[in-house]
């Protein structure tokens, strides 16, 4: 169990270095890439993705959060899955070029069947991987798989840039999301060292099936109502329209999908070890709730106070009419850094279809919201959509913890301290800005003003709202010292 919680604490800490690192690439990766293509260019893979992202949820078929959450994986059941990810991205891949046609002829767009037909081509890299970064997971090898993230974000967003610059537009961006993958799986094989053998009937992956097929149908319902919004705006409003508020929800999902990816995949992988003992779990989920929580609304100030300054440093002048629907999504990286992590607690305990019912129950009100929103274009859509999610996350939370060893009021309690400190720190940057911010450029401005939330923020929340000793604790176990205790005495 010790072993557990030092791996826990330093995979954590080395996939967030990581993420760290994405994130920076992938702003700096925006930065230039809107400076060299249009709002038009983004807005044609955005039709597309927002059409073939739902089969995303196909991919694996949720095989490799099997692999992770299940007790004990035997190598034949391995072999198996990794054939079943084969066949499945496979038919995904024939599946989208078939349908290019159609997605060009919805969007009324003809330049969308060859984009479509590239593409789909992400879907076949993606599940020559998929069991491979499962092993990685499951053996908890978290700074392998933060290196090979960092490797191939890099080399895809060199290939996008060069591209870019090169004058192919939109096909640099497929190009981006195709060789990504691609290197991934090479360097997943090339580190894990593991070779599948042949399927097998009989191997004991029906159970394995079914986890894995109520996920899907779990992220397929979930994916519909989080984007149904990218496909009305794209068909009602036309490319820039799309390209505009992509990029604005782009913008402030970066640091959420990071952020919940660094965490939840170290998160899941040790509550699914500790999935019967109640104590270890609900202190070990209340830790990785609360941490990212602290590193999530700093980021939901900035992008709510000083959203004008936002998009003008990263996206540039031309992309000004994005800063008003930035401010208005900013309530839902809050939200998101709440109900995520509700995400590892039910799949951790085997509750996948408690997810599909609740995704189930809310699909239809977003997509009904998102339609009230349709008729005053992409800001009333983004004002849908976060006033749909802020009326849901109180009964999403009582619905994902009841019955674990998780109350509401545990929850209410770990939102309450982080959020108060986020209200002060917010608070005296707006002052500072009404103050000395006019005399600074963008850049320096926007710098400062960031600087400003997050050292207030962490220092009310650490010295005042009493949160230190979490932060020790994770410290300690970073060093090998047991978790929730105090070093030895000279």
């Amino acid at each position: 169990m010790q072993e557990l919680k030092v791996k826990t604490v330093r995979g954590g800490l080395a996939r967030l270095c990581a993420q760290g690192a994405n994130l920076v690439l992938r702003v700096a990766t925006l930065m230039v890439l809107a400076r060299l293509l249009s709002p038009e260019d983004f807005g044609l893979v955005g039709m597309v993705t927002a059409v073939t992202g739902v089969l995303t949820w196909f991919r694996d078929f949720g095989l490799s959060a099997a692999t992770i959450q299940h007790p004990t994986v035997s190598a034949s059941q391995l072999s198996t899955l990794f054939w079943v990810n084969i066949v499945v991205g496979a038919l995904l891949t024939l599946l989208v070029m078939a349908i290019a046609p159609a997605i060009a002829a919805f969007y009324h767009q003809p330049h969308l069947v060859g984009l479509t037909l590239v593409l789909a081509l992400g879907f076949l890299f993606n599940a020559a991987g998929v069991q491979h970064s499962a092993l990685l997971q499951r053996e908890m090898r978290f700074t392998t798989l933060s290196a090979i993230s960092v490797l191939s974000l890099t080399a895809s967003a060199g290939l996008a840039i060069g591209t870019g610059e090169a004058g192919f537009g939109y096909w640099s961006l497929a190009a981006m999301s195709v060789s990504a993958p691609l290197v991934s799986s090479i360097a997943f094989w090339l580190t894990t060292r593991w070779i599948p053998g042949m399927p097998r009937r009989g191997s004991g992956v029906r159970s394995m099936m079914h986890f894995g097929g109520a996920l899907t149908l779990n992220g397929i319902i979930a994916y519909v109502a989080f984007n149904s919004d990218k496909v009305m705006i794209g068909r009602f409003w036309g490319a820039s329209a799309i390209g505009i508020y992509g990029r604005a929800y782009q913008l402030i999902n970066i640091p959420v999908d990071n952020f919940n990816s660094a965490v939840g995949e170290v998160a899941f992988a040790a509550l699914s070890r500790v999935q019967g003992d109640a104590v270890r779990l609900r202190k070990y989920f209340l830790k990785g709730f609360s941490f990212v929580l602290g590193l999530t609304l700093p980021i939901t100030i900035v992008c709510a106070l000083f959203a004008n300054d936002l998009v003008l440093v990263v996206l540039g002048p031309r992309w000004a009419s994005a800063a008003a629907i930035v401010r208005l999504f900013s309530p839902t990286i809050a939200i998101f850094a709440i109900i995520n992590p509700l995400g590892w607690l039910i799949y951790s305990l085997g509750l996948v279809r408690r997810g599909v019912m609740i995704a189930a129950v809310f699909a239809p009100i977003m997509i009904t919201g998102c339609l009230i929103g349709l008729s005053h274009g992409p800001t009333g859509v983004a004002f849908a959509y976060s006033a749909v999610m802020m009326l849901w996350v109180l009964p999403h939370i009582a619905w994902c913890v009841s019955g674990t060893p998780i109350s509401f009021w545990d929850i209410l309690l770990a939102v309450s301290r982080p959020l108060g400190s986020g209200i002060l720190a917010g608070g005296l940057a707006i002052a500072f800005q009404q103050l000395y911010g006019q005399t600074l450029s963008p850049f320096f401005r926007l710098a400062l003003e960031a600087t400003i939330v997050f050292a207030a923020f962490f220092g009310i929340l650490l010295f005042l709202a009493g949160q230190k000793e979490l932060y020790l604790d994770l410290f300690r176990g970073l060093k090998g010292t047991p978790v929730g205790t105090a070093p030895a005495p000279q």
